[in-house]
């Protein structure tokens, strides 16, 4: 995602690449940005803090412990009055940290719903941002001048919607729209052992368990940082897949029509443009 946003900033807003800087662990990640024209300098993970103290924005493109642990180690290191904005999968640990994280620095959490399922910077090509969704979970004391050129940003990377919650409905919604479907993708594949039986897939397999190709660490990470609107989620799910078994197990065509049809009714609504 990191490297899918920096293209974003580079060819969508014209960020030139004297001016955008990245810093990543793997300093051959960084050779390849900056030779391919991306970046002006990569910092390596120690060089960190000689990079924040010269950027203006920043995105944080890590897991929530990973950010969370990031701000306490270089808290020091950002430049006095910079933007610092994040990709986390989940709001309120973030959104608490940005609460208490230093004055002279505007700390607005953001979340890119943009994702794709295979990682690292090889394959940020594959994180497609036009027409996409972007959530923003504000705190009490962002500048509206910065929210503002954070918005107009976005939009210019690509996305089409931005929506602004608290951090406690971001979590409750992702947890169906993002989490839960990532485990239901996740528990398809884990119940069929025939890797061969993707012969048989005709589009809705292979739709449905793309991202079961998922980031192992980082998603066992938002399972559990999430987990009570998750299980909630998941409870959820359960009694509708209980009822649609009843039907189907007691042959009940009409009612099982009636259900589907309703289904289908919601989804169309669900795909409807504001």
């Amino acid at each position: 995602m990191g490297g899918a946003i920096a293209k974003a900033l580079r060819n969508n807003c014209g960020v030139a690449q004297e001016k955008l800087f990245a810093c990543n662990r793997r300093k051959e990640v960084l050779e390849t940005a900056q030779l391919a024209g991306l970046i002006g300098r990569g910092y390596d993970a120690p060089h960190a803090g000689e990079m924040l103290s010269s950027c203006d924005v920043v995105f944080l493109c890590l897991n929530p412990s990973a950010i969370i642990g990031f701000l306490e180690q270089w808290a020091g290191s950002f430049k006095k009055g910079s933007l610092v904005t994040d990709i986390g999968g989940t709001k309120k640990s973030i959104a608490a940290i940005a609460e208490k994280f230093r004055e002279d620095v505007d700390f607005i959490p953001g979340h890119p719903m943009a994702g794709a399922e295979k990682s690292g910077f090889e394959n940020s090509q594959l994180c497609d941002f036009h027409g996409k969704n972007y959530i923003l979970t504000p705190i009490s004391r962002n500048k509206n001048e910065n929210l503002d050129f954070l918005k107009d940003t976005i939009y210019r990377m690509g996305f089409a919607r931005i929506t602004q919650v608290t951090p406690e409905e971001h979590d409750r919604k992702i947890a169906f729209t993002s989490q839960l479907c990532h485990v239901i993708a996740a528990a398809l594949i884990d119940c069929e052992t025939d890797t061969k039986i993707t012969r048989f897939g005709g589009g809705s397999f292979e739709d449905l368990t793309r991202i079961a190709m998922l980031n192992a660490p980082m998603w066992t990470e938002i399972f559990i940082e999430n987990n009570d609107a998750l299980l909630e989620r998941i409870d959820q799910f359960e009694k509708s897949l209980d009822l649609l078994k009843t039907l189907i197990k007691a042959e009940q065509a009409d009612e099982l029509m009636k259900r589907l049809t309703v289904v289908r009714e919601r989804r169309i609504e669900m795909g409807k443009k504001e």
